[in-house]
């Protein structure tokens, strides 16, 4: 593609190119798209490079305790929490089936229950949805919302049958997986934990520690509908507040004999004392689902509620009566807690294509997944930052962007919530001699850290760039590092989800993603030996030159 550019370029150069300059302490005159500023013109060309892509294997296991499990950082300063429940199947990626595990603390230490005598009446766990944001929706709101009320004549108010009005909001959730007709209950089980959760020990941080933590009792189930409800219950007679519960979902949970044996009947036992003997005793729960082919979808683990409504005695001038109140179990931040991740290959797409990666070549579908899934290892030949160079010395090339354009394989996965939400990061990487990702040397790309971006999406041909100007621009010039050493040419890592971000925007840093509880995966189409496939993985180079 050659035309002239007098125009188009300066336009380009400016919004594309200008951040970059400025991050050139001592521009060389000969420096990539320098002379596009003299002499008013130039020829743009664009030219298509072949790209090493295949897939790396994560073993289907990733670090999802409470440091990754983070989205974002509010002004105020507090970190927002994702977790993932439910579960479901599909040919191309096999079966994914995502538990939560939490410790769980008293709400003070060596607690006295208000008085003698304390009986359990119900235990109820509440779920919530993280909060919405412009850029992730957890629930659907307006457009989605359901409103009933109705009344009851017995409501219990203090031990007292109450007319009272009840008004239920109804949001269903965003689900991924299968969405339609008979899928959208699964059944959520929650058990006691009886491993202890030691925060410090590795092997409770990822998110295949399932086959090392052991659970007990079941606490109760409940069928979850894929919808999530708000409640406000006032009496008929003076339309006061009785009960407002927030949004989320309720399941009461059953055995209420092992709350009663196991707390209620401690008071002023050693069990209670404090916080450290208390995770030793009660080590946790976890919450599960039934199904396999259901749906994913996500809940804010800060905001989960564990309520034990029990009666008491209380003494007034002689008289005793027995009112109800309720305990607050805290399962916030100051717990251990972890994503589990369950996986099944078996004759999937997936299992197949990672038991032939081909690391010299390439693969021809490359399959991206959040939650341990498999990432993609992309790598710009040697050749083609040659063959750069000698166009730049040679032809005083000025580059004017560099992507690597990947499509999206036609037979992917799809769900019709899946690519508003797809999103991916992109980090350089100094691999092992074993081929393996050397984690403490992942760094942010030179486009990302210099305002380039990192990709663009194009909807109506399902294709992918890979933001690769800066990347290529330092490879080509021979730039340095902040060292003093030459640019080397490293792999770029490609996975599912995004950095997290503090309410200016700030990244938290190249390990702080959102791959723990990110839900999506795609397949996207690789490398083609014939190079006859036009929608095989290319870099697409355009650079000018003078007219």
């Amino acid at each position: 593609m050659t035309h002239n550019l007098k125009r188009t370029f300066a336009m380009l150069l400016l919004a594309i190119f200008g951040s970059a300059i400025l991050y050139n302490c001592e521009p060389d005159p000969d420096s990539l798209g320098e002379q596009l500023f003299n002499d008013d013109a130039a020829q743009g060309n664009e030219i298509a490079y072949p790209v090493i892509a295949y897939n790396y294997d994560n073993k289907d296991s990733i670090r999802s305790d409470a440091s990754r499990l983070i989205s974002g950082v509010s002004e105020a300063g507090a970190a927002s929490y994702v977790g993932v429940l439910g579960a479901f199947t599909e040919g191309e990626f096999g079966m994914q089936r995502a538990s939560y595990v939490t410790q769980l603390r008293m709400p003070v230490d060596n607690y006295d229950f208000n008085g003698d005598n304390p009986k359990v009446d119900s235990v109820v766990l509440v779920v919530r949805p993280p909060a919405n944001t412009t850029s992730n929706t957890y629930f659907f709101e307006s457009d989605s919302l359901k409103t009933n009320t109705f009344e009851k004549s017995d409501f219990p108010v203090d031990g007292v049958a109450t007319a009272v009005s009840i008004e239920r909001k109804t949001y269903p959730v965003r689900k991924y997986g299968k969405i339609g007709g008979g899928s959208k209950s699964m059944k959520i089980n929650v058990h006691e934990v009886t491993t202890f959760l030691d925060a410090n020990d590795d092997k409770y941080k990822r998110s295949n520690a399932g086959t090392s933590i052991s659970t007990g009792e079941l606490l109760g189930s409940g069928v979850f509908d894929g919808n999530i409800n708000s409640l406000s219950i006032t009496k008929k007679s003076d339309n006061s507040v009785v009960f407002t519960g927030n949004l989320g979902f309720r399941m009461k949970l059953s055995n209420t004999n092992f709350f009663q044996t196991h707390i209620l009947d401690k008071k002023g036992k050693p069990e209670l004392q404090d916080a450290a003997n208390f995770i030793r005793y009660f080590k946790g729960i976890k919450i599960s689902v039934d199904e396999t082919d259901k749906y994913l979808y996500q809940f804010s683990p800060n905001d989960l509620q564990l309520i034990m409504y029990y009666k008491y005695d209380k003494t007034d001038n002689g008289t005793t009566t027995r009112p109800q109140t309720n305990l607050v179990f805290n399962l916030g931040g100051s717990n251990a807690h972890i994503g589990l991740y369950e996986y099944s290959r078996t004759n999937s797409s997936v299992e197949k294509a990672l038991a032939a990666i081909n690391s010299s070549e390439g693969d021809e579908r490359l399959f991206v997944q959040g939650m341990g899934g498999p990432s993609v290892v992309m790598k710009i030949k040697d050749e083609t930052i040659a063959d750069l160079k000698k166009i730049y010395v040679e032809k005083k090339a000025g580059i004017l962007s560099a992507k690597i354009r990947v499509y999206v394989d036609p037979l992917s996965w799809k769900n019709t919530n899946s690519t508003e939400d797809r999103k991916f990061t992109l980090l350089n990487n100094t691999l092992n001699s074993n081929g393996t990702i050397d984690f403490s040397k992942l760094t942010y790309t030179s486009d990302l850290s210099t305002g380039l971006g990192l990709y663009n999406y194009n909807k109506d041909k399902d294709y992918y760039d890979i933001i690769v100007t800066k990347t290529i621009k330092d490879l080509v010039e021979d730039a340095k590092d902040s060292d003093g050493n030459f640019i080397k040419n490293k792999p770029l890592i490609i996975s599912a989800g995004t950095f997290a971000a503090n309410a200016t925007g700030t990244l938290l840093g190249v390990r702080n993603t959102t791959r723990a509880f990110d839900m999506n995966r795609v397949i996207l189409t690789g490398i083609d030996k014939n190079n006859t496939n036009p929608k095989r993985i290319q870099l697409m180079v355009t650079y000018a030159t003078k007219k």
